[in-house]
């Protein structure tokens, strides 16, 4: 090893090592000078991989500069609460557009690629301290990437829930007819967690205008198996406990005889073959009188 060579060695090992907490400081300085070029790199990054397509390029100047702050600001106090408040606000307005899981983990992953880069071109000639800046960022910049992923994820699950929970309560209304009177239309494919939910729309239906009949009309359901038969069999024992009278009506011939074959104890079961026939029966058991009006007289 020549002198000159020793010289360097010497000097490197008498350089005191930064702790990565130490570095953070000056990579945030470097990243907040530099806000605006990156910012925009950032962008520009985005469009060339075709994402948040369903957002208006305003929109996405608006919050790639408030997801670059709040970046560098987790990078800065090592805090994602921060992070993870506005991930949330963010998902709340991005969903409703159209916004999937992996554009939003990509803008992320890009944001993160653009930095790293921008920290190599910095420090590119002195790879020792390029080793220890990069040692400080990439936890830092992988635990912000999970955080809004995370964040995203959990917000966009929540709103399929309600949705769901919104599909569902429309597929199955509990309508008021008349004073203590429910109607109960069901249309579609009639399975077991779908009439778990009708009884408990009902019966919370039941409560809430206290009703003392209801009709179900399974006209529009096509097919009825064991499961949701007995299931249907438990609702109109449940409502009677409520005080309230079941009419079930719409029976089709194969519903009827699936009904047979499997055994149904339709003894608990009003049955009336449609539903005008259903609503004058419910009438006469809440007293109503239904007449018969003739035509007018010339």
């Amino acid at each position: 090893m020549s002198k000159d060579e020793q010289v360097v060695e010497q000097a490197v090992s008498d350089f005191p090592a930064l702790d990565p907490q130490e570095l953070l400081p000056q990579l945030v300085a470097h990243l907040r000078d530099n806000r605006t070029r990156l910012r925009q790199e950032w962008a520009t990054r985005i469009q060339e991989a075709h994402l948040l397509q369903a957002m208006t390029p305003q929109e996405v100047a608006a919050e790639t500069t408030s997801v670059y702050d709040n970046y560098v600001e987790v990078l800065e106090t090592g805090s994602v609460e921060a992070l993870q408040h506005y991930a949330r606000d963010l998902s709340e307005r991005i969903i409703p557009r159209g916004v999937e899981t992996h554009e939003v983990v990509g803008i992320v992953l890009l944001l993160r690629d653009v930095l790293a880069r921008s920290l190599f071109g910095k420090y590119q000639q002195d790879f020792s301290m390029l080793n220890r800046v990069l040692d400080a960022y990439e936890p830092a910049a992988n635990r912000i990437a999970n955080t809004v992923a995370v964040s995203f994820v959990d917000e966009r699950e929540r709103v399929i829930r309600q949705q769901q929970d919104a599909i569902r309560e429309l597929s199955t209304p509990v309508l008021p007819v008349r004073e203590r009177l429910l109607i109960l239309p069901i249309i579609g494919v009639l399975d077991t967690e779908r009439a778990r939910q009708l009884t408990e729309q009902l019966l919370a239906g039941i409560r809430r205008h206290r009703a003392k009949v209801v009709v179900i009309d399974i006209t529009g359901a096509p097919t009825v198996d064991e499961a949701v038969a007995n299931h249907l069999v438990r609702t109109v024992d449940a409502s009677r406990l409520m005080g309230a009278s079941v009419i079930i009506t719409g029976l089709s011939p194969g519903i009827a005889q699936t009904l047979v074959t499997i055994g149904v104890d339709l003894s608990k079961m009003n049955t009336i073959g449609d539903l005008q026939g259903g609503l004058e029966e419910a009438e006469r058991l809440l007293g109503y009188a239904v007449s018969r009006q003739d035509g007018f007289a010339g």
